[in-house]
Order: structure tokens, then sequence, then C-alpha cells
């Protein structure tokens, strides 16, 4: 169903409204949830780093405390002290017990040196060897030198190398230990993950160890600025620039040690790995929550402006007005209403007639309650209260005078007028044309019995009777009911009318018929008679095409089976049985007239003609006589046929025996029914056309050839001259011999 401009009003904020909390709300969701992944990520970093920061300074101090330990004992400083040889195996095997002493409490991989700067020499892994000039002068300058700390680590291609100048607490440094732990050292003793990227820095921010993803994130410079930055609490998290311009997150942990800054990355790909269910599960929340916004906004909506759609649903559409603004619409249609009542108050004053008339059939058809009866009667300006009673008038045509059955329409319509004339108001309802054929009138009768009724319904009839046939030239006969009490039993009523009509087949035309006279007869029982004697007598006058004949039956026919079968259902039983048997007969002849299409409703139209008249000049004109001319062509054709053989015949033979016998046993005719056909076509009997035949041929003997007069008779089979002598005599009015004499001699 199309919505209007105010539900999209209502349906629109309120789903921008519902979709814009759901967004805000999913939003802060997602940014909580976030914030709290990123935090535990980062605490969880922060723990990782810290338990890195502990292991490696654990072992950081152990070797830093073995040496410093090592370094206050007396043998050290007698060992430092004294040129160590080949030769000094004790001494060497002390330095380097002390030695594998230190290592094992360090991390495995480590390697120590111990360097006499002295005497020159250095035992590395277990050898000894002697350094050169120029070695400890190189020696001096990178651990000694200006540095102020006897103790710190630094970074090698290698690992990253402990360094401690011995002894600890002396200006005047006699030795050197040194310890290298490697970078397997390390990462076995840092333990990380291959993605996640571990940097160690000492305070000024020089970088002491980074594994493989570490790789080279940071310069120089910027190591040294992480670390100022860092170096001013124990532990947190820095949001830096790498050196390829990317900004990452670095969660460090310093060291109260020796103030190392351990650094790890908190990588995005952890923390959208974490977030990943967390985003689904609220892609999916925020959708359900979207589509219930929807269906709340499409309710709500509905809801508020259901109203509205009901009293559009209940108003006319208008078409030259826009739907943009329901209200505006509304008010127009509600003024147009008020506008239309005002034309249909006054169109209706005008439609009175035609409402009366329309609750008038409805009452014939039986279609009217009583509630409706009741509301509509006073509206039409009806009072039918206090004791009344109703008679049903119903007038039919006998014929149509000297008009067209074309016209019966309007000669009902001008009846129906002739009604309203004769009939005053008060005792009648509005008159009515019932169907095709018939005019209802419902007269109304108050306060009289049934004796005063009949005497006033009589009275109306005849001078109903007599107007139309005055005015129209027309005779129309009349059916009444019984008088009933109630409006509701009209169909009744009409039905009694329609009985008592049938009833004209036997009383004639302009017939005035209550239906209490024939009630008794038509509950009566059924006497049948059918004049099949003179039907035999009609189809045999058909037959022979005889039209005078025909119309003389036909007329005592149809005279008798009105007047025999009182009920006029039997007139319609024999009138329905005579057009049957027409119908065999027509068949039996061979013929065609009832059953072209033309004549395809004549049992309807006999059934529906209640007029002897129109009766009898629809059997004569539509039926019987075009069955007498068409027998009649055919006939004619036959006896000519016939005729013709017979006179060939006797002009082939007319010197042999000759009689209708013979011929007819030869056509395979009766002899009578060959010589009505002879002397119907030929205009004389088969003997005497015989008898002029053979004395014309006489004639022509006598003059063309030399046969005596006995010859001649006996050729055309005269039993003697004498009967040949008289019958020629008889039409030449003298004998063959003086005819011959005639002939011969002129």
């Amino acid at each position: 169903m199309k919505k209007g401009s105010m539900f999209y009003k209502i349906f629109i904020p309120v789903l921008i409204l519902g979709v814009g909390l759901v967004a805000s709300f999913g939003g802060y969701i997602y940014l909580s949830t976030e914030s709290s992944v990123i935090e535990r990520v980062a605490n969880s970093k922060q723990s990782y780093i810290t338990q890195i920061k502990n292991n490696l300074e654990q072992k950081i101090q152990t070797i830093e405390y073995a040496f410093n330990t090592y370094s206050t004992t007396s043998s050290f400083s007698e060992v430092v002290k004294n040129p160590i040889t080949e030769k000094d195996f004790q001494a060497y095997r002390n330095v380097n017990t002390q030695l594998n002493y230190i290592a094992s409490m360090g991390p495995e991989g480590t390697e120590y040196t111990l360097i006499s700067l002295d005497q020159k020499w250095r035992i590395v892994d277990g050898k000894l060897t002697h350094l050169t000039e120029e070695e400890l002068k190189d020696l001096y300058d990178s651990y000694i030198g200006n540095r102020k700390q006897g103790l710190f680590w630094t970074k090698t291609a290698k690992g990253i190398r402990l360094v401690n100048t011995l002894p600890v607490f002396s200006n005047k440094k006699l030795a050197i230990a040194l310890s290298d732990i490697s970078l397997e050292s390390l990462n076995r003793a840092i333990q990380t993950k291959e993605e996640t990227s571990v940097l160690i820095t000492n305070r000024q921010g020089e970088l002491l160890y980074e594994n493989a993803s570490g790789g080279k994130l940071f310069r120089g410079s910027q190591l040294t600025q992480i670390a100022e930055a860092a170096g001013k609490q124990q532990d947190g998290m820095l949001t830096v620039e790498t050196s390829d311009q990317h900004e990452v997150q670095l969660i460090f942990a310093k060291s109260t040690y020796n103030n190392w800054i351990y650094f790890t990355v908190l990588e995005q790909a952890e923390i959208s790995d974490s977030l990943q269910t967390t985003r689904f599960g609220l892609i999916v929340m925020v959708l359900l929550l979207t589509l219930l916004v929807v269906v709340v906004a499409y309710g709500i909506s509905i809801h508020f402006t259901k109203p509205i759609q009901k009293i559009k649903g209940s108003l006319p559409g208008n078409t030259h007005l826009s739907s943009k603004n329901e209200f505006e619409w509304i008010m127009s249609s509600i003024d147009t209403i008020l506008t239309e009542k005002e034309s249909l108050e006054s169109l209706m004053e005008a439609e009175i007639p035609q409402l009366e008339t329309q609750l008038i059939l409805n009452l014939f058809r039986s279609r009217v309650s009583r509630e409706e009866l009741e509301r509509k009667l006073p509206r039409l300006g009806y009072d039918l209260s206090g004791d009344r009673h109703f008679v049903t008038l119903l007038i039919q045509l006998d014929n149509y005078g000297k008009r067209e059955p074309s016209d019966k329409d309007v000669l009902l319509l001008a009846i129906n007028k002739i009604v309203e004339e004769v009939i005053e108001r008060e005792q009648r309802m509005i008159p009515v044309i019932l169907n095709d054929n018939t005019q209802a009138t419902i007269l109304v009768f108050k306060g009289m019995d049934k004796e005063e009724i009949r005497k006033r319904v009589m009275d109306y009839a005849a001078e109903l009777v007599k107007t139309v046939r005055d005015y129209l030239e027309l005779s129309i006969s009349i059916g009444i009911s019984t008088a009933y009490g109630s409006l509701l039993e009209s169909k009744e009523a009409c039905e009694m009318g329609k009985q008592a009509l049938r009833h004209r087949l036997n009383l004639g035309k302009e017939s005035i018929i209550f239906y209490e006279e024939i009630s008794m007869l038509v509950s009566g029982p059924v006497l049948l008679y059918y004049p099949s004697e003179l039907e035999a007598r009609l189809f045999d006058a058909i037959r022979l095409g005889d039209e005078e004949q025909v119309g003389v039956t036909f007329y005592q026919l149809l005279a008798e089976m009105m007047k025999k079968n009182k009920n006029s259902m039997n007139v319609e039983v024999t009138l329905v049985r005579f057009v049957n048997n027409l119908i065999q007969l027509e068949q039996l002849l061979g013929i065609e007239v009832l059953l072209t299409q033309d004549n395809h409703t004549l049992y309807h139209q006999i059934l529906d003609t209640r007029n002897p008249e129109e009766i009898e000049r629809l059997l004569v004109e539509q039926v019987i006589f075009p069955m007498v001319k068409s027998m009649k062509e055919k006939t004619n054709h036959q006896f000519r046929c016939l005729s013709e053989k017979i006179a060939a015949i006797v002009r082939s033979e007319y010197d042999q025996d000759l009689s209708l016998e013979l011929i007819g046993e030869r056509l395979h005719y009766n002899p009578n029914y060959l010589s009505s056909i002879f002397k119907k076509e030929h205009g004389t009997t088969f003997s005497e056309y015989l008898m002029g035949y053979r004395l014309e041929m006489a004639k022509k003997w006598l003059v063309e050839s030399d046969m005596t007069i006995k010859d001649i008779a006996e050729r055309l089979q005269y039993h003697n001259s004498q009967n040949f002598i008289r019958s020629f005599r008889k039409k030449e009015n003298v004998t063959p011999g003086s005819y011959r004499k005639i002939k011969q001699g002129s």
C-alpha cells in the first residue's frame, strides 16, 4: 500500500535517530573495547619486556658480581702483577679455573677474557697470548681512556661485551676483564617470538641489542631521544615515529640496576587480531540493532499514521490534489464530500422516482428485508401504518395494434403513464415496468373489506382497459392477485398475477382475471384434450399445399384447443405438442421451416404469448403457411415430373393397351394419386388425354396414309371401328371418312 508523507515524516527521523544511537553505541563500544584491548596487549607486552629485563639483568648481575668478587682477592693481584709464561703452569691453571668458575655462573655461550695490562698477557677461552704495544694501546684507548666508569657494557659485532677495568675502585688499572655474550646466548636468554621486536639501550641511548624483528627501526639520534624520554620513568609506553615515517607504540621498562632500557613494539597486527572477534560481533550486533530500529520505526510510523490512513481510506480519491500533506488532502476531501453531499441531496430528490421504482422491483424479486423496507418507505414519502391491504395488478399487451413488435417497450411505457393518471397517488405505489412484457402496480387500500377492494380494483382495471383502447388503440389484459397484508408478500402476489394472465389463452383479449377465480382451476385435476382428427386433416392439407383447406382446418383446431382445455397449463401442453408434431411432419416431408435459425425460439415465443390472436398469427405467419408454401413448391415440381412421364408414355405407347393401373405399377404410384396429379397439371383426365392424342394420330393417318378406317381403329386399340367413328365424330363433328375427303380435296 502506498505510504503518505506523514508516514515518512515519522519514519525517517525515528530511523535516523535510531541508527545514530546504534552507530554511537557501536562506536563507543568499539572504542572502549579497542582501548581495553590495547591496554591488555600493552600490559602483556609490559609484563613480557619486564620479564626479559629481569632475566637478562639477573645474568648480568651474576657476571659483574663474579668479576668484582674475583678482583678483590689476593690471588687476583698476584696473578695480574706477575708475568705468566708457558712455564708458569700453576698460575695459568689458577686463572683459567677462576674464569671457568665465573663462566659456570653466567649465561651459556659467554666468552670470558682476562687481560693483564701490567704484564701484557691475555687469557681467552683457556688460551694464553702475549700482547703487543699496539694492542695494549688500543685496549687502553677503548676501555680506559677518559672513561669515568670502570665497569660498562658495549655492543660488539657478535653480541654485547661487559668491560670491567680492575681494580674497580682504583684509578690505576692493572687488568681488564671482558665478558662477551653472543647474540645466540642473548636470544636464548630473552626468548622472543620471531614477530616480536625487542631493543635494549643503555641510558645514553646507545643500542646494545636488537633482534631480527626489530630491524633498523630507528636511527641513532632517534634512539637517544627515545632513551631520554623513556629514562624519565621506570616503565610505560611511547608513541614514536620510525625511520620510515611510520608511527608505532613502544612498550619499555627501565632497569634500576644498570639503567638499561628494554623496548618492545606494540604491533598493530596484534591489536587487530585481538579485535577481530570483537569487531565481527560488534558488526552483527549493529546490524541486528539497525534492523530492530527499522522495524520499530516502521511500527511507530504505522501506529501513528494508522488513523490518518483509515480516514484516507474512507475518503474518495482526488487526483487534483497533492498527497504530500495528508492533512490538507483530508480537509480538502472533507470539503469536497460536503459539497458533493449537497449535490447528492439535490440529486436524490430528482432521483426519488428511480429509487422508488427500484424498491418496487426489489419487492417483486423478494430482495428487500423488513428493516430495509421500514427504513426506506418513509424516505420515499409512504405512510403505510395502520390496517392496510395491498393488491398487485399486472398488465400485458394482447396485441400491438397498428404498431410493430419493436415498439413494445414504448407501448409499455405509455401504459405505465396511463396507470399513473387513472389511479390516484394515494391508492397506489409507483407503477413499474416489470419485464419486457409486463407492467406492474401495487395498489394500496386502507379500511376496506375484501368486497370493497375487489370492486375498486375491478373499476380501475375496466377503466385502464378502456383508456388504453381509446388512446393507444390497443387491447390489454389484466391479472389481479388476492389481497395481502405485507409488502414483503409482493413476490407471491406478482406470481399470482402472472398465473392469472396465463388464462388469457382461454378467455381471449381484454381479459380482467382475478387469481382467486382461477385458483381452483389451477389446483384442480388436469384433463388434457388434444384434437388429433383436426390435426390429421391439417397435416393432409399441408402435404397437398392446399392453403384454403389449411386455413380453415387450423382455425378450427386452435379454437378446439382453447375451448376444451380450461386450464392454461393444458393449453400450453397442447400447443407444445402441436409444435412438436409440426417439426416431425417437416422432417418427414424433407422441408426446412421450423429448424431454421430464425425460428429457434419458437417454443419460447408461443409460451410467452398469452393472447390467442397473437399465437394464431405467430403460427400462421411463421410456421404453417411457410410450410404450405414450401410443400406446394415441392409438390408442384413432383407433379410436373410425374405428369410429364405419363404424357411421354402416352405419346410413345398410344397404339398399345394403356391404363393408369399399368402406368402406376410401372412408376410405383397409386393410380388415383396419379389421376389427380395428371388432372391438376394438364387440366383433363388421363383417359381424355389418351383419347385426344389417339384421335390426333388418326387425323394424321387419315391425311397422310391410305390406311382404312378399320385399320386405324384397330391400331389405336378401339375394339371396333364404330366406337372409333363415334369418338372421332364427337370431337371433330365429322366422320373419319368425311374428314379424309375434306382434307384430300383441299
